[in-house]
């Protein structure tokens, strides 16, 4: 039996296919982990997330921005842009299936001591803190009141964390954090603007697994997210978006040995 965490597959069902032939995926033994943004941007956004819904007994994932942002359209009050593709999954004759089953999903998945994470964990929070904060969220996302949180959710601010915001804020400094983060400083305020890779930092900000104070860098962290990283040589941190719906490559990571397996979009 094998673990394969797999990085951001944004509707690229294809490549997906083709990767699981790869890896020789099976039912019977082995197990899938996503690591956010299952759909958008790709061509079959519905074909990804029903075969992830149907095989929850080898498939688990966590939300990534995409998938956030797709619930926000169907539940709250957030239109969809140009450039979203997910309107298969909306337009799907199961659709309100498929949607329940996505607000079921969590923002993190600790597995076996390691942490799976769509864009990282801030570097001021420790174990607890990050599962207790994901939970909150996800709380929430099953609530009767799903729209009206998932529309607070849009906005940058706060940048910072602490424990006396209150808990709309707290969630949104959250789904920014774990879904949106790449540079942050070591207090965990975030920054959006910057998108490349971890060596053009902007001034004051380090990539969040760059801190060396950082709680949690003894701990294996796999996340998606970031498709621009380059060579990230860090021990305990798995960058797994390798671009595939920008012409790029899907990978998976056997938890086992950290081999890496690839194939090109």
């Amino acid at each position: 039996m094998a673990d394969y965490l797999i990085g951001d597959v944004q509707g690229c069902y294809d490549s997906l296919q083709s990767l699981l032939k790869k890896i020789n995926f099976s039912l019977d033994k082995d197990q899938l982990f996503f690591l956010g943004d299952v759909i958008n941007r790709g061509d079959k956004s519905l074909e990804t997330l029903a075969f992830i819904k149907a095989h929850t007994d080898n498939t688990s994932m966590v939300l990534g921005n995409h998938d956030f942002h797709l619930l926000a359209c169907a539940f709250g009050t957030i239109t969809p842009n140009k450039k979203d593709t997910f309107t298969d999954i909306l337009q799907a004759n199961n659709s309100t299936e498929l949607l329940e089953f996505l607000l079921q999903q969590p923002l993190i998945i600790k597995h076996k001591e390691v942490f799976m994470v769509h864009a990282g964990i801030p570097p001021n929070w420790n174990d607890s803190i990050a599962v207790s904060q994901a939970k909150q969220v996800e709380q929430y996302l099953q609530s009767q009141d799903v729209g009206h949180f998932l529309t607070q959710m849009y906005d940058n601010n706060p940048r910072t964390w602490h424990k006396d915001l209150d808990k709309l804020e707290q969630c949104r400094y959250t789904v920014n954090a774990l879904m949106r983060m790449r540079f942050c400083q070591a207090d965990g305020k975030l920054e959006f603007k910057h998108k490349m890779n971890f060596d053009s930092a902007p001034r004051g900000y380090q990539a969040w697994f760059d801190h060396k104070e950082r709680l949690l860098k003894n701990t294996d962290i796999f996340f998606g997210h970031w498709s621009t990283l380059k060579h990230v040589d860090r021990a305990h941190i798995y960058p797994m978006d390798h671009g595939c719906v920008w012409g790029g490559a899907l990978s998976a990571i056997r938890l086992s040995d950290k081999k890496v397996f690839s194939v090109s979009c």
